[in-house]
């Protein structure tokens, strides 16, 4: 939900009003896919990054409206918690250099943001929980002073009626209950994004939701929560239980959780749409002026609104976009899957190993997902985040292999052809497929380098796990400021 929103209480009537112009939306949709009015000649693909904030201490600094104040860029903006930033990569093709042009703005924007936000007290870190992050720190206070946060929360909290329950077991078991949705911006995140047209996009989300999984295992980097080691990507447990809007009696029912893995292969971009209208009642029904009719049959773009905000209020882990851009409208799959950090490149060698892959099976004759059950890319999907590269996964063909395997025996030379069909100069490809290769070789990814190092602080001597967290961070941040890939990373003091 990424627009600015005023509108802090809802009517029995705004509810209809907003139902019946959402699918009055879903209808102008459906003509504008059937008469191909979407730009894709020249696909476009774009990233976002979520960054955590810290003190001198390594514990998060409740600074992001100080630190974007002293930033002054507008591709960095706020995000839900007080400790939270994101910034948006200007897209670009991924053609020649492209991967290596969004590292090298990725890497300026954030060095020159790093030495703005360090007058306010305020460092940068990239990864997908903060282990510093505590339970003291999840309050309605920490959330950020944008109005849409606090009214998000409200929404969500009505639509329960009770407070949220975490429960996540992994190595260790982590129960708590929250009133709001803080415990939500503890997940920070890299979206990818995939300009399509129409016609191809049912390939390239299926194709990124049978990858998910081993998107989650390689690139794998939130082992901590709250002090407690879980899951290889905990970030993935806590983000589904945070935004959870059913009561327990609804769960019992069958309803749609709202973040949403989803629950079968699709032939058109409309059943994504279609889906949130039917199974989704709104949480923010704010109505546009917007004739979305009268629009179209007038020659314009319709924006499309409420589809749009309606469609940004559920979490689906590839989630379908519509958008406008200069007038004209085009269609993209939001990788959501990933967590940030460790590194710059370790993130661009994660979105050329996606972005590859995606590639290669969805122009293959025979689809993969015609070869694989839902469920299986499902169960592939949470077994990757609890166990990481250990994790046991199904490939049809293969059957049940590691994560690490199934990468090194299969689906490396797979990214090869599909960055080779984008355009991609040879020596990115294999620079960056290299390090998800050397990663698998060494069965080390933001989450083992974070859990190896913790037990290197505690063996060192450092018995309060805090203290101890606080300093593996340090060693983190210090090698992020390296850009040196986190397999090459040691586990004792090093760099840091």
């Amino acid at each position: 939900m990424g627009q600015d929103v005023e509108r802090l209480e809802f009517s029995r009537e705004d509810r209809t009003r907003y139902r019946e112009k959402v699918r009055r939306c879903l209808d102008v949709f459906a003509r504008m896919l059937s008469e191909s009015r979407f730009e894709f000649e020249r696909p476009m693909t774009g990233l976002e990054v979520e960054l955590n904030l810290v003190d001198e201490s390594y514990d998060p600094a409740m600074k992001n409206a100080e630190a974007l104040e002293a930033i002054a860029d507008p591709a960095f903006v706020t995000e839900l918690g007080q400790f939270n930033l994101e910034i948006n990569v200007a897209p670009r093709q991924l053609s020649g250099s492209g991967v290596s042009e969004f590292e090298n703005s990725v890497r300026a924007s954030l060095n020159a943001a790093e030495e703005k936000a360090r007058g306010v007290g305020a460092h940068m870190v990239m990864v997908g929980i903060l282990p510093t992050l505590q339970v003291g720190h999840m309050s309605k206070d920490t959330i950020s002073a944008n109005p849409r946060y606090q009214l998000l929360n409200d929404q969500i909290f009505a639509a329960r009626g009770e407070d949220l329950a975490i429960d996540i077991s992994g190595l260790e078991r982590l129960v708590l209950t929250a009133d709001s949705i803080i415990p939500e911006a503890a997940c920070t995140s890299m979206q990818l994004h995939l300009q399509v047209s129409p016609e191809e996009f049912p390939a390239y989300w299926n194709a990124a939701q049978a990858v998910a999984g081993i998107q989650l295992a390689v690139g794998a980097n939130s082992p901590f929560l709250f002090g407690k080691r879980l899951w290889a990507e905990t970030r993935i447990a806590l983000f589904e239980q945070a935004t959870d809007t059913r009561s327990e009696e609804l769960k019992a029912q069958g309803v749609r959780p709202r973040v949403w893995f989803g629950e079968r292969w699709i032939t058109s971009i409309f059943d994504l749409f279609e889906e949130n209208v039917r199974y989704f009642p709104a949480l923010l029904p704010i109505t546009d002026d917007e004739d979305p009719v009268a629009c179209l049959e007038g020659g314009t773009t319709p924006r499309l609104a409420e589809l749009r905000l309606h469609n940004g209020t559920i979490y689906r882990w590839n989630r379908p976009v519509y958008d406008v851009v200069q007038g004209l409208p085009h269609l993209r799959v939001e990788n959501r899957v990933l967590p940030s950090g460790p590194t710059v490149v370790d993130m661009m060698a994660n979105a050329a190993f996606y972005f590859g892959l995606v590639k290669a099976l969805a122009d293959d004759e025979r689809p993969i997902w015609s070869q694989m059950s839902f469920s299986a890319a499902e169960e592939n999907f949470h077994c990757a985040a609890r166990d990481g590269m250990a994790a046991q996964v199904y490939w049809p063909g293969i059957g049940n292999l590691s994560a690490s395997e199934l990468v090194l025996r299969r689906l490396l030379t797979r990214a090869a052809e599909g960055l080779d069909s984008w355009g991609i100069d040879p020596t990115e490809r294999d620079r960056l497929l290299g390090i998800v290769e050397r990663r698998c070789l060494t069965g080390r990814n933001g989450a083992t380098w974070l859990a190896d190092s913790l037990d290197d602080v505690i063996a060192a001597g450092v018995t309060d796990r805090h203290d101890a967290l606080r300093e593996v961070v340090r060693r983190y941040s210090g090698h992020m400021h390296t850009n040196v890939p986190v397999h090459e990373w040691p586990v004792d003091a090093g760099v840091g």
